[in-house]
């Protein structure tokens, strides 16, 4: 008879091991270093490190105390909580189900180039249309998606503490030394640029970090706080129902306070680090208008830049692609894991069944996201004016329509039918201090919702 058992984390270690694991992922690495060169650097830091101690703070903490309260799922949790409140565990569910084909298309991407680069090639992949050529292939991009599928696949098939926990304990530490290892180097970069000039890293590293007020404006400020607020939901996690399925397996004599800010610190860290890693490179050999947003960034611009560093060059984008592939997985295993324990919970199915039909779900709607470069291609345009193919549209819809939508009802259920002491009340069950307790409440009640909104209008492009 299979083990029905839903499982936990063995201690909190593992529980913010892999919380981070989850947060640390490919938004991280490609989006965040983007909008900070693009919104004033330092200014965007500034406004993303107000944003993560006060907003995400909030949800992360709602969400897990959700989580471990119900020990149950996104799909049931909410639910369980209120019963009119269903619709938001089913929209938080369906976010993590739409995520995961197109993530394993990317992650397929990631595997290419990591492969790429450790078969000595890397001069190759730097190539112009070398990316072109690959996403529209009809077989290789499949391929690539099956293995990173497969590999998402088999840790969640193993459990939260022999799969989960066990991984991310592995998987984690690597990635950090990884992060910091990429970053120190490309402080050290130096090129001598057309003009005759020789442009450093750390000059990339002040622009990076030194605030610039140049052509600030209201309106343009605004726009600063909204991309941090968006870059808030890929860093943390939040509103994906992740969040509550891993809160469900935290011991209840766990320190949920603590871990918690355990896991911004983390994430904060790495989302820092690689933007050291990223934006100096690029600066040193692109200039600023060498950032560029998504795929661009890592499967155009960055090996152009590893193939002009020399022989070096291999190597260093040999131990990029690796830390973005450990990312990606650690990511990707945790967005499979919010619909796996979603049908384990709400169907009493065994984890190995659920496991299977999620992974059959992803491949075949994987396979339409692939096909979309190729025999299937067609543009659509969305609200925001984007021109999108299939990978574009579910990430528009679950990213930039669904995930706030989950967000602004999750602040409505706790702040105002729930009340704020439930949460409040989850987290120092065991006698901690509730440091930031006021601040809580005010977020949760007024401030947060607020900001969603103004969030929504943006995304959905009324504003």
């Amino acid at each position: 008879m299979e083990e029905k058992s839903r499982g936990s984390f063995g201690g909190s270690i593992g529980f913010v091991l892999a919380a981070a694991g989850s947060a640390v992922g490919l938004g991280n690495i490609w989006r965040f270093p983007y909008l900070a060169a693009r919104d004033g650097g330092g200014l965007f830091l500034i406004v993303y490190l107000v944003l993560a101690v006060t907003f995400g703070f909030t949800l992360l903490t709602a969400e897990v105390s959700i989580g471990r309260n119900t020990k149950q799922s996104p799909l049931t949790a909410y639910k369980k909580l209120n019963k009119k409140s269903g619709f938001i565990g089913f929209l938080a569910c369906l976010v993590p189900f739409m995520i995961m084909p197109y993530y394993s298309v990317i992650g397929g991407w990631v595997v290419k180039y990591f492969i790429a680069f450790l078969t000595g090639h890397g001069k190759e992949a730097a190539e112009d249309g070398y990316f072109g050529a690959f996403i529209t292939h009809q077989t290789e991009p499949v391929i690539m998606m099956v293995v990173f599928l497969a590999a998402c696949a088999i840790i969640i098939y193993m459990g939260v503490s022999g799969g989960i926990e066990k991984s991310s304990r592995i998987l984690m530490p690597i990635l950090l030394v990884l992060v910091i290892g990429i970053a120190v180097f490309s402080l050290t970069i130096k090129h001598t640029n057309d003009a005759g000039k020789v442009v450093t890293g750390l000059q990339g590293m002040k622009v990076y970090v030194v605030p610039s007020l140049k052509g600030i404006t209201f309106k343009k400020f605004c726009m600063v706080v909204v991309d941090a607020l968006g870059q808030l939901f890929f860093s943390l996690s939040i509103a994906m129902g992740i969040m509550v399925a891993y809160g469900s397996y935290v011991p209840d004599d766990a320190n949920l306070v603590k871990s918690i800010n355990q896991i911004e610190i983390f994430d904060t860290a790495v989302a820092f680090l690689a933007g050291v890693m990223i934006v100096p490179a690029v600066y040193v050999f692109n200039g600023t208008e060498g950032m560029s947003a998504g795929p661009s960034l890592m499967f155009v611009s960055l090996p152009k830049i590893f193939a002009e560093m020399g022989k070096i060059g291999d190597v260093i984008g040999t131990l990029f692609f690796a830390m973005v592939l450990f990312a990606a997985v650690t990511s990707g295993m945790s967005v499979l894991e919010a619909v796996v324990s979603s049908l384990i919970d709400k169907f009493e199915m065994s984890r190995r069944r659920a496991t299977v039909i999620e992974t059959i779900c992803a491949l075949l709607i994987g396979l339409l996201v692939c096909f979309g470069y190729n025999i299937l291609y067609f543009e659509f345009k969305l609200p925001n004016g984007s021109v999108a193919q299939v990978l574009d549209i579910l990430d528009y819809i679950s990213n930039y329509v669904l995930m706030p939508i989950v967000a602004i009802a999750t602040c409505i259920l706790v702040g105002w039918i729930l009340k704020p002491s439930m949460v409040i009340d989850e987290a120092t069950k065991n006698g901690e201090k509730f440091g930031r307790k006021g601040l809580f409440v005010l977020m949760i009640k007024f401030i947060a919702p607020v900001l969603l909104v103004i969030l929504f209008l943006f995304s959905v492009g009324v504003f």
